[in-house]
């Protein structure tokens, strides 16, 4: 076993970084750094080399986004310093690829402007070659002719370059002498040569150390152990069928499923026959997924394929017979892609909520898409409903930006779920769809509207003192204040009263008040104008026109013009001649009625005449005629009473006295008239029948007054009468029993309370005291 000279020193921490090596080249920033650098390492000044201000990152939001499943990088904002997050192993991050680079977005603000950034992982030498096993036994007959190879164990590092596999050492020995050997891609392996015949009888076992060493500084190694046991002679090794087996697998390739059959003949028999199958060149990731059935040569599938892993695996199998010879062939199987990834869709970037007034163009998300599988089947194309305002629109690399493609309202939609789905073109294809939620916001681009383009309403006359009018509804489609409308009256064509001292509104609610008392025959109709305006900055306002019309209603009663009502106690004269015939018009009532409508409609009545059926009235004309001819008996003056009455609900009336004289002409008029008496006033002949009946009344009461004092004093006498001697009247004055005056004062005393005692001799009649000193009657 050697041992290679290792300098301590050597073993320190790299002096020198390459993190300043960066270029910004069409968007991209490129940074390289060695492996194994812990937490903590400054990779580059991200603001620096995108020249924005320390201040601004936070403001601007500047922001890592990686698609991996690990972070290894963050921006701190403070510095705009670029650190790594953990301990960085380029091994374990690409394993075997060559060139290690790791690849991040940097996105800035809500410009949302993206950046790729680079980072190479260099490689340094941290890992040892190593043998998949650290013992080996070979089997060797002893009339093995020298020059015969036999392969050993091939050990493996994942370094790159010098820093990788360089070469094989064989410990010190006088049979077996190392062989170097060379594949295709320039990968060394080593196996054993026999320098000389064995002799099993002489030297039955040789144990060898083979050293893998690789050209990093320090230099590292891997050792394994070889024990070589020499056999008895068996002249036919195996051949296998094939010198290198290749199979294609698809990566959906179920467990258990054989993926190849290793096949091989010898021509020995007995034992020498009996085959055993091995691999002999195998890396420990695909020992882990091949499994190699030793009796029957079968390579089964112990764990599911990746593409995305691995395109392709390569070992090498040996078989061996009883005797140990043994035959050796390569085994590569090709790892086929299946569409087995769906896309991925990530939001880096996103705004809840934008303005309806925002123009085209303006950016809502941006979004990285990406799939894990490959050619056709990690071709992606994203989409949005065709019926929505928006649009995806490529932007760096992967990356979408969801943007407006028209003007939004929010009036239409409030709100949107924008479904974003993600499609690649293998067969069958695979989607992914996720939803970005968006509010709308509202701004203040629609006035308030009316229901009605005007409005017509109706109110009786005579109506209450703030009684509700109608009520006006404007609505606006906005939202918040903006949606907020007050009512106020702007106009009105009442050129000399204001409409304030009449009617008011409500600013809230629309409703419109009277604030005082109609009167159809003042105002029949009012014409004004409301206006509604929103709560928004600034303000949007429409207005509409209102017509009020005044309803009549039955307040007034019929006023009669002709005849017209007397100013001196008289009533007017109408001339009649005695030579009229029936229908003869005499003369006609003239009413009218401020009302309308058939509150106005008058009708006409007579209520009394001197000479029933002699006069007639027409119902709606008021003409008064006659009904017959004259008669010597019927009286010079007659006196009718007309009745003027409306149609309203309840009807008003009014009345008038028409006098009429029968007379064939003018003089004798004159004469009859001053040989005719005024007619008896029907209101005197009332009053004097009430003076007669109160002074009856008057005078029956005094009766009755005259005929209770007679009772009283007629009792009193007799009572003396009866019992002089027993019966005493004690303090009655004399005035009491005087004259009228003296009746009126014993009326008065008899409303007072009197008693009558006894005792055991006598029987007193007591009377009250009256207000004279007089001594009592004895």
């Amino acid at each position: 076993m050697t041992t290679f000279p290792q300098d301590c020193k050597m073993r320190a921490v790299f002096c020198f970084i390459f993190v300043n090596i960066w270029q910004v080249v069409a968007g991209q920033i490129h940074y390289s750094i060695p492996e194994e650098t812990g937490k903590g390492y400054l990779v580059g000044n991200i603001a620096k080399d995108l020249k924005l201000e320390i201040k601004e990152l936070s403001h601007r939001g500047v922001r890592l986004f990686s698609s991996g499943r690990t972070q290894h990088f963050a921006l701190n904002y403070k510095s705009g310093h670029l650190y790594t997050t953990e301990r960085i192993d380029r091994e374990e991050i690409c394993g075997w690829v060559e060139k290690c680079v790791l690849n991040f977005e940097i996105i800035v603000g809500e410009s949302m402007k993206v950046y790729g950034v680079r980072v190479e992982i260099t490689d340094i030498n941290d890992n040892a070659p190593k043998f998949h096993s650290e013992k080996m036994e070979l089997k060797i007959s002893e009339l093995t002719l020298p020059g015969s190879q036999f392969p050993l164990y091939e050990a493996q590092d994942p370094d790159l370059g010098n820093n990788s596999l360089q070469g094989y050492k064989l410990s010190s020995n006088s049979y077996f002498p190392l062989n170097m050997q060379t594949t295709v891609n320039g990968r060394q392996y080593a196996e054993l040569l026999l320098g000389k015949p064995l002799d099993r009888e002489e030297e039955a076992d040789h144990n060898l150390v083979l050293t893998a060493y690789d050209g990093g500084n320090p230099v590292r190694s891997g050792t394994v152990q070889i024990h070589v046991m020499v056999l008895d002679a068996n002249d036919n090794p195996p051949v296998f069928s094939q010198h290198i087996y290749e199979v294609n697998l698809r990566e959906d390739t179920s467990i258990g499923t054989t993926a190849v059959t290793l096949k091989a003949t010898d021509l020995d028999e007995g034992i020498n026959k009996e085959l055993k199958y091995s691999f002999i060149k195998i890396t420990a990731k695909a020992s882990q997924i091949f499994h190699l059935d030793s009796n029957t040569g079968e390579i089964t599938l112990a764990e599911n394929l990746d593409y995305e892993d691995s395109t392709r695996y390569e070992m090498e199998a040996q078989v061996h017979d009883g005797g140990e010879l043994f035959d050796q062939s390569k085994v590569i199987i090709f790892v086929t892609d299946v569409n087995d990834n769906a896309p991925e869709l990530m939001i880096t970037s996103i705004i809840n909520s934008v303005p309806e007034n925002s123009p085209p163009g303006t950016a809502i998300a941006l979004l990285k898409v990406q799939d894990q599988d490959s050619a056709k089947n990690a071709e992606v194309m994203c989409s949005v409903p065709s019926n929505f305002p928006f649009q995806l629109m490529k932007s760096y690399g992967s990356y979408y930006s969801l943007v407006t493609n028209r003007a939004l309202d929010r009036e239409q939609v409030m709100a949107y779920n924008i479904t974003v789905t993600a499609t690649d073109h293998g067969t069958p294809s695979l989607s992914t769809s996720l939803i970005i939620p968006l509010q709308i916001l509202d701004i203040n681009d629609n006035p308030p509207l009316f229901r009605q383009s005007s409005y017509v309403s109706y109110l009786l006359e005579n109506n209450q003192r703030g009684a509700s009018v109608f009520s006006l509804k404007a609505d606006d489609p906005d939202w918040g204040e903006n949606s907020r409308i007050t009512y106020s009256i702007i106009k009105s064509q009442m050129a000399d009263f204001p409409l304030s001292s009449f009617l008011s509104i409500n600013s809230e609610t629309g409703i419109i008040y009277a604030l005082s008392s109609f009167d159809y025959e003042e105002f029949r109709e009012i014409h004004f104008q409301v206006k509604a305006q929103d709560g928004g900055s600034p303000p949007l306002s429409s207005s509409v026109s209102v017509t009020l019309f005044i309803l009549d209603q039955n307040d007034n009663a019929p006023e009669i013009l002709y005849p017209s009502p007397p100013t001196d106690g008289s009533t007017g004269v109408e001339l009649a001649p005695r030579s009229s015939e029936p229908g003869y018009l005499v003369t006609k009532v003239v009413a009218v009625d401020a009302d309308s409508g058939q509150n106005a409609w008058l009708s006409y009545q007579l209520l009394k005449a001197t000479e029933p059926g002699l006069f007639t009235i027409g119902l709606h004309t008021g003409e008064i005629r006659t009904a017959r001819p004259f008669l010597d008996k019927d009286a010079l003056k007659q006196s009718l009473v007309v009745l003027v009455k409306d149609n309203g609900q309840p009807p008003l009336s009014a009345s008038v006295t028409v006098t009429v004289v029968l007379a064939d002409s003018i003089p004798e008029v004159l004469t009859d008239l001053s040989s005719v008496s005024a007619p008896a006033d029907p209101q005197s002949d009332l009053t004097f029948y009430l003076v007669v009946a109160l002074a009856f009344v008057s005078c029956l009461f005094f009766t009755f007054l005259l005929v209770l004092l007679a009772l009283r004093l007629r009792r009193w006498r007799n009572s003396r009468l009866c019992d002089s001697g027993s019966l005493n009247f004690t303090e009655v004055p004399v005035s009491q029993f005087v004259g009228i005056s003296g009746a009126q004062a014993f009326l008065h005393s008899c409303c007072h309370d009197f008693s009558l005692t006894t005792d055991s001799q006598k029987s007193n009649l007591g009377f009250p005291k009256g207000n004279s000193p007089s001594s009592p009657v004895k």
